[in-house]
C-alpha cells in the first residue's frame, strides 16, 4: 500500500461535487458540497489534500462542465496543482461497445468499471441521482450502454411546472399501495414507477445476454429505490462511492500501461 499512489478522486455531478482520498482499494470518508454552494470548496479541497501521502494526484469524471471549472480553478488557487480528468487528461477506463465512447459521460464509465473490478462478472450499474441511469458491463468487462431516465425530482418539479394543478412534491418511501389524494399519487407513481423502470431493464439486459446479471445501486436516491437490497431479490448492493472507486481506476490503469 505505501508504493501505491493516493487519489483524490472528485466526482462532479449536476447537483454536487463528491470527493475522498482513494488509495488502490481503501476510500476514505466522502465529502459533498453542492454545485452553486462552492464558497468552501477551496477549504475542504486543502484540508483533504494535507491528509493525503504522496505520490498524490487529484482525479476528477465530471457531467458538468461549469461545475468542473470551478473546482479546476479552486484547485489551482487553493494547490497549484492540475485536476486530471477522465476522457480529457486520463483515457475511458473501460472498453466499450459503442460507436462514439466519448459521448457516454464519465460517470457512468467510473461507476461501471469500479463494479466489474469489484464483481468479475457481468453487471448493471444503476446510478439514481439528478438523472436515472441504468447501465450494463457483459462478462467480458465491456460497456455494452444502456439508458437514461429522468431522476425522481426532475420528474417532480416537470409534474408540478407543466400542469395546472398538481403540487410539487418530495419523494419519499411510499408505504401506501393505492395513492389515497395528488401527493401520494405522485410520488407512487414517482417511486415505484423508477423501480418498475430498473426491473424492466435488467430483464431486457438479462435476455439478450443469455443470464441474469448482478445488480449494483449508487446515487443519492438508491436507498430510496431500494430500501433493502438483501430483501428485493433483484439488487445485490448499495454502492455509495462507486463513481469515486472508478475515478481512482482511470488513474491506476495508466500506471500499468
Amino acid at each position: 500500500m505505501d508504493h501505491i499512489p493516493s487519489v483524490l478522486a472528485c466526482d462532479v455531478g449536476n447537483t454536487t461535487i463528491r470527493f475522498a482520498h482513494v488509495q488502490s482499494d481503501t476510500i476514505q470518508t466522502v465529502a459533498t458540497i453542492r454545485v452553486g454552494e462552492l464558497s468552501g470548496l477551496g477549504e475542504q479541497i486543502a484540508v483533504a489534500w494535507q491528509n493525503i501521502p504522496e505520490p498524490r494526484k487529484i482525479v476528477a469524471c465530471s457531467v458538468n462542465p461549469t461545475a468542473l471549472k470551478a473546482l479546476e480553478a479552486v484547485v489551482d488557487a487553493a494547490l497549484h496543482e492540475p485536476v486530471l480528468v477522465v476522457g480529457r487528461d486520463l483515457p475511458l477506463p473501460i472498453e466499450a461497445d459503442l460507436p462514439d465512447a466519448q459521448s457516454v459521460g464519465t460517470d457512468r464509465l467510473c461507476a461501471a468499471v469500479a463494479a466489474f473490478d469489484r464483481l468479475g462478472t457481468a453487471c448493471v450499474v444503476a446510478d439514481v441521482g439528478t438523472a436515472i441511469t441504468i447501465d450494463c458491463v457483459n462478462d467480458q468487462g465491456v460497456f455494452l450502454g444502456g439508458a437514461i431516465l429522468p431522476g425522481l425530482r426532475i420528474s417532480a418539479k416537470a409534474l408540478h411546472q407543466e400542469t395546472a394543478q398538481l403540487p410539487q412534491v418530495e419523494p419519499v418511501e411510499p408505504d401506501w399501495v393505492f395513492g389515497k389524494d395528488t401527493r401520494q399519487a405522485i410520488i407512487g407513481g414517482l417511486v415505484r414507477g423508477a423501480r418498475g423502470a430498473l426491473r424492466e431493464f435488467i430483464e431486457a439486459y438479462a435476455t439478450d445476454m443469455g443470464h441474469w446479471p448482478l445488480v449494483i445501486l449508487t446515487g443519492g436516491d438508491a436507498e430510496l429505490i431500494c430500501p433493502d437490497p438483501s430483501a428485493s431479490g433483484l439488487v445485490q448492493a448499495i454502492v455509495s462511492d462507486l463513481t469515486l472507486r472508478g475515478a481512482a481506476m482511470a488513474y491506476y490503469r495508466t500506471l500499468l500501461k
